[in-house]
C-alpha cells in the first residue's frame, strides 16, 4: 500500500513543484479520471499506475484504474500485436484478428466506463473507444510502445479505433504517427519513493545478495527486466562473456512475468540455456512486489545494462540511474532518451559494443563514479513521478480547452 504523500516529494523536487501541482490540479479537480489498460502487475504500464493513481488522488482528483479481461488466446494475439508494432516480423491471420474483436466486444459489455476523461493504455484495450460514440466524454490513447516503423497490417488494423480518440499521447516524438487528432509528448517516469528507488540499509542489499549467493566482492553487471526477446537477454549474455575474458565479473539477470505477455516462460527458458552452467550468472525469475530486492541489485551493481533492441522507454534505465550506475543501453526508443551518450552511459548497437563500453567503465572508477552523477541529476530533472502528474493536468486542462493554443493559468 503507497503512503507516502505528495508533499513527501517536496523534499526532491522543491515546494514549487508541489504548489505548482496543488494550482493546476483546481482547474480540473471537477473532472473524473479513469485508467484502462491490460494488466494490474508486471510490467511498466502497471508501474507507473500503481504509483500515479494515488498521487493525483492525493491532488483531490477523483481517478481510478481498471484492467481489461482476456482470454489466453487474446493476450497471445496481442503479445503479436505488440511484437508487429515494433516492427519485429509477426503473421497476422484473420482468425487473429477475430479472437481480437470476440474479446473487446466482451469488454465493450463488462466495462463500466466511469470517467469524464478515460485513458486507455496500449493497443491491448484500443478498441474500448468504439462506446465513445454512445457515451461521449474525453477519450485519451497513451502509448507506452516503440511504434516508429510498425508491421502495416497491424497498424491499418489498429489505425481506424485511435483516430476515434480526442487525442494520443506518445514517450518521444520519434514514435508519433500520422493521425487526424492532437499528439502530446510525454515521457514516463519513475517513483523516488517507491520500494524499487528508495535508500536501502547496507544490511538489506547484503541480505538480498547472500541469498542470490551473488559475491559483493567482485564487479556485477545487471540487467532487469521481463524475460523478452526484444529485451536481448541473451546479447547481454554474449556481452558478458566478452568481458569475463578479460575481467572476472559476475552477471544478474533478473526480471518477473506479466499475465499479458505470454512468451515470458519461453525466453526464460532460453535465458537459462544459454547461461548454462556458468556460476557466476544469475538468471533470477523475481514474484511480484520483488521492488525492494530489484532496489538491492541494482544498488549493488557496478554497471547496468538494458540492452534491448526495441524499447518504449524503459524505466530500468531511469531507476538505475537514479542510484547514480552508468548504464550501458541499446541505441533504440526511449533508452535515448535517458542514456546521454558518454555523459550518463553508453548506447550500443551490438554485443561486442555493450562488452566493450563495460570493459571500459570496469577499469575506470572516475569514469563510472562521473556518469552515475550526471545519470542522477538527468533523472531529477527529467524523468521524476512528479513530472509526469504535472504532464497528465495539462493534458486534462488541454482537452478542457480544444481551441486556444495558450491556456492561461492564472
Amino acid at each position: 500500500m503507497m503512503t507516502t504523500t505528495l508533499q513527501d516529494y517536496a523534499a526532491i523536487v522543491g515546494q514549487e513543484m508541489i504548489d505548482e501541482l496543488y494550482h493546476l490540479a483546481e482547474r480540473v479537480r471537477h473532472r473524473r479520471l479513469q485508467h484502462i489498460n491490460s494488466t494490474p502487475v508486471g510490467g511498466g504500464v502497471a508501474e507507473i499506475l500503481t504509483r500515479l493513481v494515488p498521487l493525483l488522488c492525493d491532488l483531490g482528483l477523483s481517478v481510478t484504474w481498471d484492467v481489461i479481461k482476456g482470454d489466453q488466446a487474446f493476450f497471445n494475439v496481442t503479445k503479436a500485436f505488440h511484437n508487429a508494432l515494433h516492427g519485429q516480423p509477426e503473421e497476422i491471420s484473420e482468425d487473429m484478428l477475430a479472437i481480437y474483436r470476440a474479446n473487446l466486444e466482451m469488454n465493450l459489455r463488462q466495462m463500466d466506463f466511469t470517467g469524464d476523461c478515460i485513458v486507455i493504455h496500449d493497443p491491448q484495450p484500443a478498441g474500448l473507444v468504439l462506446r465513445k460514440s454512445e457515451i461521449g466524454r474525453h477519450w485519451l490513447w497513451r502509448c507506452h510502445i516503440d511504434i516508429s516503423r510498425p508491421q502495416p497490417q497491424v497498424w491499418q488494423f489498429l489505425q481506424p479505433y485511435i483516430a476515434q480518440y480526442d487525442a494520443s499521447l506518445f514517450s518521444m516524438p520519434d514514435f508519433a504517427q500520422r493521425l487526424p487528432l492532437p499528439q502530446f509528448m510525454v515521457a514516463p517516469a519513475i517513483d523516488p519513493l517507491s520500494d524499487k528507488n528508495k535508500e536501502l540499509k547496507h544490511g538489506v542489499i547484503a541480505g538480498v545478495l547472500e541469498k542470490y549467493q551473488i559475491d559483493p566482492s567482485r564487479p556485477l553487471l545487471t540487467q532487469i527486466s521481463r524475460f523478452d526477446r526484444l529485451k536481448d537477454p541473451l546479447g547481454v549474455i554474449a556481452a558478458y562473456r566478452l568481458v569475463k575474458k578479460r575481467h572476472d565479473c559476475q552477471l544478474v539477470l533478473a526480471g518477473g512475468g506479466a499475465s499479458d505477455d505470454p512468451e515470458g516462460e519461453a525466453v526464460l527458458r532460453e535465458v537459462r540455456a544459454q547461461a548454462a552452467d556458468d556460476p557466476d550468472i544469475h538468471v533470477l525469475l523475481l514474484p511480484p512486489f520483488s521492488d525492494v530486492e530489484i532496489n538491492a541489485l541494482v544498488r549493488s551493481s557496478t554497471i547496468v545494462l538494458q540492452k534491448s533492441i526495441k524499447e518504449g522507454f524503459g524505466l530500468t534505465v531511469s531507476e538505475a540511474l537514479w542510484k547514480k550506475k552508468p548504464v550501458i543501453g541499446g541505441a533504440v526508443g526511449g533508452i535515448k532518451l535517458q542514456v546521454i551518450n558518454g555523459v550518463t552511459g553508453f548506447l550500443v548497437h551490438s554485443p561486442e559494443g555493450a562488452a566493450h563500453r563495460a570493459m571500459q567503465l570496469l577499469a575506470d572508477h572516475q569514469l563510472r563514479k562521473h556518469m552515475g552523477e550526471n545519470g542522477y541529476q538527468h533523472v531529477k530533472q527529467n524523468f521524476l513521478l512528479t513530472r509526469h502528474v504535472k504532464d497528465y493536468l495539462l493534458v486534462m486542462l488541454a482537452l478542457e480547452h480544444p481551441r486556444p493554443e495558450v491556456v492561461n493559468l492564472y
